[in-house]
């Protein structure tokens, strides 16, 4: 961040930011997607310390936050904080469910980045 700020002068938005990562729903259970919670406390702890550096960021988004098709066309390979129940050819009821993430990511957002504890 700090090389393309430097080198461009103009605030930064980091935006689809994320990880895919091949995910079940079982019924009642919660998704325990801690490798996405990982994965997006080092990019924001990377973004912060380039903001401590001096970039001008304007704001942070991840990729999906709802999973949706890749570019492809496969959903087995899940990128969002909400589970979509669905597969690549069988849509299922379409349910929608909170992952683990969701509540790490609302509560990054809800405290502007200065809680990035993973409980």
């Amino acid at each position: 961040m700090l090389d393309i700020y430097n080198r461009c002068n103009l605030p930064l938005f980091i935006f689809e930011n994320g990880i895919g990562i091949r995910e079940e729903y079982k019924e009642g259970e919660l998704i325990e997607d801690d490798l996405r919670i990982s994965y997006y406390k080092s990019h924001i702890e990377a973004m912060l310390k380039a903001i401590n550096m001096g970039v001008d960021c304007l704001g942070y988004l991840g990729w999906g936050l709802i999973d949706i098709l890749s570019s492809s066309g496969d959903m087995e390979k899940r990128y969002g904080t909400v589970y979509v129940n669905r597969g690549n050819h069988d849509l299922r009821d379409l349910k929608r469910v909170k992952k683990k993430s969701f509540n790490y990511i609302k509560q990054v957002y809800e405290s502007n980045g200065k809680d990035l504890e993973i409980r």
